[in-house]
This record gives C-alpha cells, sequence and structure tokens, in this order.
C-alpha cells in the first residue's frame, strides 16, 4: 500500500484516502474480487484507477454509457494516465490507433460498454494482452430489480469465465440489500469482499414540497442560485419542453433534453451545461448516469421520479465536489396517479416490482420524520443521529395537524353537487362565491355550496384538496383532471372519521448549508482562468481543475511551487501543465491587496469532524459547553451552523442538565424587557412549539433568537 499512497498524492494530488478507499483499494491489489457500494461523489473510481497503475498489464473498465466513459478517459489523461475508450463515439482511425496502443502494452485503462467486450473480436484483442482486472462499473444494471436493468449485463459472467485470472470488480451508488445478493450471484461472487459505504449525502439539503403552483414553487426555489449549475427533472418530453420555454422567458440559461430530441442536439445541450455554457438543463430521466459534473449545486425533481434508487441517483448528480447542495422535490397526487397508469401497461413481473417500489416512495415523501430515515434504511441503512440539520422536516417548526373535517366536508359535498365532473379550481370557484363564466355557465352559482368557502383563501384551499388527494379521499382523472370521491370519504362525510390536516405549507427556514470562509473575489478570477483553459484545450472546467481545488486556492493564497502542491487536487501532471499559471494568477491578486500565503493543514480543512460513537452528540457538545467551551468554539469544531447549535443545547437541557448561560445571552439581539415579554410567553405557551410565541411576537423576532431564549428561560435559577 506504500506505493497506492504514493501515487495518490504525487498522481492524483489527495493527502489521504476518503472512508472505504484504502480498503478496497488493498483488496483489489491482493487479488480478491470487490463488490464496492459507494454514495455518487464517494470516490469509487479512484477505487480500481490506482490499482490500475500499480498492476503490470491492463485494467478493462466496462461501463454503460458513452459520455461516462468520454469524461473518465478526459480525466485520466489530464493526469497523465495512460486511457483509452473503445465505442462508436470515435473515429475510426482513433479506434485503430487505441487498439495499437493496447496491443503495444501502452494502454493503463481501457473503458468500453458491455456490448462491445461480448464481441469476438474484442475477446482476441484482449486475450492478446495481460488484464489483470476487470471492472464493471454502474453494477445494479445487472439486477432485474435495480432500477435501470439492462439484460446485456447479464452476459458479463462470459467475460468473467474468459479471464479467469483477473480480479472482479462491480460498482455502483445504489443498491438494495436485494440488489446487491442479486449481483454478486450473477457475477459468481462467492467469497467476495462486500465492501459498502454510508448511502448518506451529508452536503445535501433534501426538501419536499406539496405541488401546488409548480412553475412558481420552481422559480422561487433556483432563484437562489443566481450563475450556479443546476438540474431539473420531469417526468415527461413535453413538461420539459414547456418548463425550458417558461424558464428561457424569465432570462435563465437553459436547455432541455430528452429521448425526442436529435442525438446531435442531445449531445450540444449536455456539453454545454457540463462546460458551464449555460446554467440550467430541464430533463426527463435520459439524463442520468453519464453527467459527471462536479459543481452541480441545486437538482429539482418537477414530477415525482419512478423509485427510490432513481431519486437517489438523480439528487446524487449534485454536489459531488462535497459542497453543498440542494435537492427539491415538488410532490402530487397527480404524479403518483401518471406513474400507476404506466405500470398498469407493464407485464406481471415488471408490475409487481413497480408496485414495490412506488410504495417505498410514496413512504419516503410522505414521512414526518427526518428524510433521511426511509431514505437510507430503504438501503439497509440505519441513522445514527435522529435530526440531521439537513433536510425540511428537521428544519422546519414541529407542527400539529389541525382538524379539518368540517372544511373537508365542505369541499367533497361540493364535488358531489357539481356532478363529480370538475376539477379542483373549479370547486374552489364555487365554494368562495365566484362570477367566472364557467361557474355561471353550469348555473353552479345555484348550487346549496355556493359561497360557502369564504373563511379560508384560495390558497389555503388549494392546500386543502391536495391533502385530500394526497390522503386518499379525493381520485383525479389523469386525462380531464375531474376529480370523484373515494369509497373512503364517505367516511368523513357521514361524521364517523375526523379529517386532520394542515391550512399553510410549513414554513421551512432557508438553508444553503455550511459557509465556506474562503476569497470570492480570487476565486472568481481562477475560475475565469479556468475556464479559459478549458475551452483552449475543448475539455469540462473540472478537467482542469475541481471547485474544492479553487476554494482551497481562494483560502490559502498559495504563492510558491511547494505552498501549491499541498492543494487539494494538484497532482504532478496538473502542476507541470497548469502551476505556473495559476500561481502568477494568485501572486498578482495578493501583491495588489497586501495577502501573505497561509500554511494549509489539512487535518483540519474542509469535512472534518469530531465523531464519536459512544455518545449521542448532544450530549458530546452540551458536555463541551458546560467545561468552557465558547459558541463560537463549538460551531468551529463540529463545522455547524447556529441553529443547529442551539437545538443541540435545548436537547442536552431538556435531558435533564443544567447550562450557565451568560455566554448565550451575550449572543442575544433583545434588551432585557424584550427578554421579559418572550419568557412571559413561554410561561405562557410552554417551550415545545415556538410558533405561537413566533405570531404573538407578530413575527418581529426571528426562530434563531427564540431557540436561544428558550435555553436561557429553562435553565434560569
Amino acid at each position: 500500500m506504500n506505493k497506492a499512497t504514493e501515487l495518490l498524492k504525487s498522481v492524483f494530488g489527495f493527502d489521504e484516502f476518503r472512508p472505504l478507499q484504502k480498503e478496497v483499494v488493498s483488496n483489489i491489489l491482493n487479488g480478491q474480487d470487490s463488490l464496492v457500494i459507494m454514495p455518487t461523489g464517494g470516490g469509487k473510481s479512484l477505487c480500481y484507477q490506482l490499482p490500475a497503475l500499480i498492476f503490470k498489464g491492463v485494467t478493462v473498465v466496462v461501463s454503460p454509457l458513452i459520455s461516462l466513459m468520454m469524461d473518465q478517459v478526459d480525466q485520466l489523461s489530464a493526469l497523465g494516465i495512460p486511457a483509452v475508450v473503445l465505442n462508436s463515439a470515435i473515429s475510426y482511425q482513433e479506434y485503430q490507433n487505441n487498439i495499437q496502443r493496447i496491443q503495444n502494452g501502452d494502454v493503463k485503462l481501457l473503458y468500453l460498454a458491455p456490448e462491445t467486450l461480448l464481441l469476438p473480436k474484442t475477446f482476441n484483442l484482449l486475450t492478446s494482452c495481460q488484464v489483470d482486472c476487470l471492472i464493471i462499473d454502474e453494477a445494479h444494471c445487472i439486477s432485474e430489480w435495480g432500477h435501470d436493468f439492462r439484460p446485456e449485463y447479464r452476459q458479463l459472467i462470459d467475460a468473467r469465465k474468459k479471464f479467469p485470472g483477473s480480479v472482479c470488480v462491480a460498482l455502483t451508488a445504489t443498491a438494495t440489500p436485494r440488489v446487491r445478493e442479486d449481483i454478486k450471484n450473477c457475477l459468481n461472487f462467492g467469497k467476495s469482499n462486500e465492501f459498502i459505504s454510508s448511502f448518506n449525502r451529508t452536503n445535501l439539503f433534501l426538501q419536499i414540497e406539496d405541488k401546488l403552483d409548480p412553475i412558481s414553487q420552481t422559480l422561487r426555489f433556483i432563484k437562489k442560485f443566481p450563475n450556479q449549475s443546476g438540474l431539473i427533472y420531469c417526468l415527461s418530453r413535453k413538461q420539459v419542453d414547456a418548463l425550458s420555454y417558461e424558464l428561457a422567458e424569465k432570462g435563465y440559461s437553459v436547455k432541455p433534453y430528452h429521448a425526442g430530441l436529435s442525438d446531435e442536439e442531445r449531445k450540444f445541450n449536455q456539453a454545454q451545461f457540463v462546460r458551464d455554457d449555460i446554467q440550467i438543463v430541464v430533463a426527463t430521466i435520459a439524463f442520468g448516469m453519464g453527467i459527471n459534473k462536479p459543481n452541480i449545486r441545486f437538482v429539482v425533481h418537477f414530477d415525482l421520479p419512478k423509485n427510490i434508487e432513481s431519486y437517489y441517483q438523480q439528487i446524487g448528480r449534485a454536489g459531488r465536489n462535497g459542497l453543498p447542495a440542494q435537492c427539491l422535490l415538488l410532490y402530487g397526487y397527480s404524479d403518483t396517479h401518471k406513474i400507476k397508469y404506466f405500470i398498469n401497461n407493464m407485464n406481471k413481473q415488471e408490475q409487481r416490482i413497480a408496485k414495490a417500489h412506488l410504495k417505498s416512495l410514496i413512504k419516503f415523501v410522505e414521512s414526518t420524520e427526518c428524510r433521511r430515515i426511509p431514505l437510507l434504511n430503504y438501503f439497509g441503512e440505519t441513522l445514527v443521529e435522529e435530526h440531521c440539520s439537513m433536510c425540511d422536516n428537521c428544519v422546519s417548526e414541529k407542527e400539529h395537524p389541525i382538524d379539518l373535517t368540517i372544511p373537508a366536508q365542505k369541499f367533497m359535498s361540493c364535488v358531489i353537487r357539481s356532478g363529480e365532473r370538475f376539477g379542483v379550481n373549479h370547486i374552489i370557484d364555487i365554494l368562495r362565491g365566484s362570477s367566472r363564466k364557467n361557474v355561471l355557465l353550469h348555473n353552479h352559482d345555484k348550487l346549496s355550496t355556493y359561497d360557502i368557502g369564504q373563511e379560508h383563501s384560495r390558497q389555503q384551499w388549494i392546500y386543502i384538496a391536495h391533502q385530500l388527494l394526497n390522503k386518499g379521499l379525493l381520485d383525479q382523472d389523469f386525462q380531464f383532471n375531474s376529480i370523484k370521491l373515494t369509497p373512503e370519504a364517505w367516511l368523513v362525510m357521514k361524521g364517523q372519521k375526523s379529517f386532520l390536516g394542515r391550512l399553510e405549507v410549513k414554513n421551512i427556514k432557508d438553508v444553503h448549508g455550511e459557509k465556506l470562509e474562503y476569497d470570492e473575489g480570487l476565486f472568481t478570477l481562477l475560475r475565469a482562468q479556468r475556464k479559459e483553459l478549458a475551452d483552449r484545450g475543448n475539455v469540462p472546467p473540472y478537467v482542469i481543475f475541481p471547485d474544492k481545488t479553487l476554494i482551497e486556492m481562494a483560502t490559502f493564497y498559495p504563492q510558491s511551487q511547494s505552498a501549491l502542491r499541498e492543494i487539494h487536487g494538484v497532482g504532478f501532471a496538473k502542476f507541470t501543465k497548469f502551476g505556473n499559471l495559476f500561481l502568477k494568477s494568485i501572486s498578482q491578486f495578493c501583491q495588489a491587496k497586501d495577502i501573505l500565503e497561509k500554511p494549509k493543514y489539512t487535518t483540519q480543512f474542509l469535512n472534518k469532524r469530531t465523531k464519536t460513537k459512544k455518545k449521542r452528540k448532544f450530549e458530546i457538545i452540551g458536555e463541551k459547553f458546560v467545561s468552557g467551551k465558547t459558541v463560537k468554539d463549538l460551531l468551529a469544531e463540529y463545522y455547524i451552523k447556529k441553529p443547529t447549535l442551539l437545538e443541540h443545547l435545548f436537547k442536552y437541557t431538556v435531558a435533564g442538565n443544567h447550562l450557565n448561560c451568560s455566554e448565550l445571552l451575550n449572543c442575544s439581539q433583545l434588551n432585557k424587557k424584550e427578554h421579559q415579554k418572550v419568557y412571559g410567553l413561554f410561561d405562557r405557551f410552554g417551550t415545545e412549539l415556538l410558533r405561537p410565541v413566533f405570531e404573538t411576537l407578530n413575527e418581529k423576532v426571528d426562530y434563531e433568537e427564540l431557540k436561544l431564549l428558550r435555553i436561557i428561560y429553562l435553565n434560569r435559577e
């Protein structure tokens, strides 16, 4: 492993292995077959690329998508690693040149599709070489229980038989326990070692909203990411085109991507996105596994995905550089109806699998607990902490549902009296006494339910209707959008069952993830220089350097060759090609602003957290605060935000522990008189829910301040 550790720094520019990488690399170098399950962005590729440099022969990598292969070869070539691809995307001359290089022993990694590998001419080519390792990427394609089953992947057992002396490694980011077993059985992994990394992508903020006004909701969300890359997934081509047009009209740099476009247009749109020439791609699921763009900052699911694996893989496009990213899913009953419609057109075996997938997905989107609990459970993993601070359920104020039986009865009664032939908006028009043409045309102003719903706003009625649909009391026609009552609805109509819900969409505090401290001016300068070099070399910008590398440069201001070599991602080849250019830019920037170089302590930089398995996190943080650690100390040590710290200290207090709150009192923005007013409201409403206090104060005191004062209130002598 000494050789591997040396190459890790000299070639790839990394100071240390990421979780499980070292174990996997060691296992492969020892000639052991391996099944590797790592999340998107977890570093799967390095697990075989590093051993490939040490093996004497060639490492064959089977990949399902041409774009994925080409991207890998571009990145390896930038690192000075001899890698080639054999597929239809390259010219005849390049194809022949690559074959010649393979025969001469000048290639370390060969990328090809399963169909290409299984060709007799490919087997003949490889039998003349020393194949040390066979890599099967996106290995979930082997299993019929996987979300992207491909029959040709089943035939890869034939490749194993052709190269019995080769180490075989199967890798995927999305595999349930059932899929993992299927992969091992298909590849004849008898005593293979299984390496399963956590599926928890801690840098992704997960948010699910009821789909009320999807275009407005999408626009409001993406507005938070000016000039940053993002993906929006839709279920249909028609929706992709419509939404792309809408966003373009609003001034966004956007392109569509779906199977209805020509190959040339899809390739062009994808290339523009990968090279930062456009900001957003609106796509169907056709835009998936083959995309490697590390700086995607947001993913929106405009429609419900087909299953959890698809959702997980698609949100996995975001934050691959380890930096914070946000994911929004808009959930509406009609989406579920559409998916069921597609399922009904499948054969019985496919239906059985698809229905199981849909059931798990609905359980996930309708969960009121931490989003990561059902998500990770699906992949056979248990979340250690019950509060992730990076999902809507964990950061939103907990609200108890209220009794909405009477409004529900009014709405459903109106549906019945109008003949169950109209949509939600028409029903609301009747309830609110509208004089719209369609209401008068059908004489619905004469109905007994006309004008009986003035107590609720139009938006509130929409939200009530949405809850009735989601809870199965109303059914919606897929073609005409008309709604009708289900048998379950009559229990509510007859007063035999209450209907509990909410009148407002839950309030989610804006979360952008951990704020990284770096010089934004220098980062912008280096980003522009990177783009210029990338365009000149006809490669994506991240092939030059990823964002994480530029952020480190803008944090530590390296102005010498030795300092630059310490920066993450600056290996020998990239240092040789680009090092002096970036050093010059950094030095000129620093000289103009009189900035000195900062030493880099890699063990204290990005993604380093104090961990323990013996106590819960709130207990550890509470004890350290009691021992004298300041708020500032704890925020820095655990890389958390202040609201999260306050949540931990609140839990510590509720658990029966006492805190000295003199420092917390100094953090307050309010005066003593205002404190007493808030304490009086805690006396009145209690401390479990903050919303009554927040609303009584006319929303003039934010939740962070209230959380702070709650802790002080509970610890008063």
